[in-house]
């Protein structure tokens, strides 16, 4: 039992993460029509930048994420307001291209802020925690998890009731029928990707404690938010964020309980198959074409 739960809570933790980041790919694909990936870099640099203000200034981690939001959000209306928004009206392949030109840049400027591994504590110190029927539950487990739902609980209430939030649905279903309605596109799509930016930073920030800030340091989570997104269906905002912890879980009880080794293998290839009788996903419809 004590094993069963830890698995629970692992797996809670890693899709909590997971989920953050794919949420922010589906919400550049659904209002850029593109597939963002740069997504993972963007985290990164945020959370270079967090490590360095923390390691030479020594100011505490709660800080220290606050100021890598503000600096998520910039950079996500930077990259929109300079290479986005001026490549509109190329196609989605020479798009997709571009998110790897933006990889480029940022793994050339990660060496200007530090050519070492950072290290960024957890927020609350991994030796505090409660114990449920043998289990160990940490309290930072308990934060991100918690902080990862109201978050994502958040955004799906913006998007769902309110006037934004409509403009955001109407931008994703049809962009030149939202301009036709005096929908701002433009603002949608740039705080779309404000918004993605601080959902990769979160990610970065939270997984950084187990892997220390480095280039490759969201290599893994964003593969595993590419296949959510797949999984559960780029045609919703909610589809992605439930094939991540579909994932999760599926990979730690299947490393557990089948194979340490070959658990990713029968878990991807499982999704595979699936994807081939369901190829839109869990919750994906295939497009309909109007004449």
């Amino acid at each position: 039992m004590s094993d069963f739960l830890r698995l629970l809570f692992s797996s809670l933790e890693t899709g909590s993460v997971y989920a953050l980041a794919a949420l922010g790919i589906v919400l550049i694909f659904r209002t850029s029509k593109m597939t963002n990936f740069a997504q993972g870099m963007i985290g990164t640099i945020n959370a270079y930048i967090a490590a360095t203000l923390l390691i030479d200034f020594g100011i505490n981690i709660w800080f220290v994420a606050l100021i890598a939001m503000v600096t998520a959000f910039l950079t996500g209306i930077l990259i929109d307001t300079i290479i986005i928004r001026p490549a509109s009206k190329v196609n989605p392949i020479s798009k997709q291209i571009i998110t790897f030109g933006i990889i480029m840049v940022i793994v050339g400027l990660l060496p200007y802020i530090s050519v070492e591994s950072l290290y960024i504590p957890r927020f609350i110190d991994s030796e505090y925690g409660i114990n449920i029927l043998g289990a160990p539950l940490r309290y930072n487990t308990i934060f991100i998890i918690l902080l990862s739902v109201a978050l994502m609980g958040g955004m799906f209430w913006f998007i769902g009731y309110t006037k934004w939030g409509l403009a955001t649905r109407t931008t994703a279903s049809n962009e030149t029928t939202s301009k036709l309605m005096g929908v701002p596109t433009k603002t949608v799509t740039m705080v779309s990707w404000a918004f993605a930016a601080i959902l990769g930073t979160l990610a970065a920030i939270f997984v950084a404690p187990r892997v220390s800030v480095q280039p490759n340091m969201l290599l893994t989570v964003q593969v595993s938010a590419f296949f959510a997104g797949t999984l559960g269906g780029f045609n919703t905002f909610f589809g992605p964020v439930i094939g991540a912890f579909i994932i999760s879980f599926a990979r730690n009880f299947t490393g557990f309980y089948i194979s340490d080794i070959w658990g990713n293998v029968i878990v991807y290839t499982l999704i595979l198959v699936f994807l081939y009788f369901k190829p839109y996903g869990i919750f994906g419809k295939k497009p309909t074409t109007k004449v």
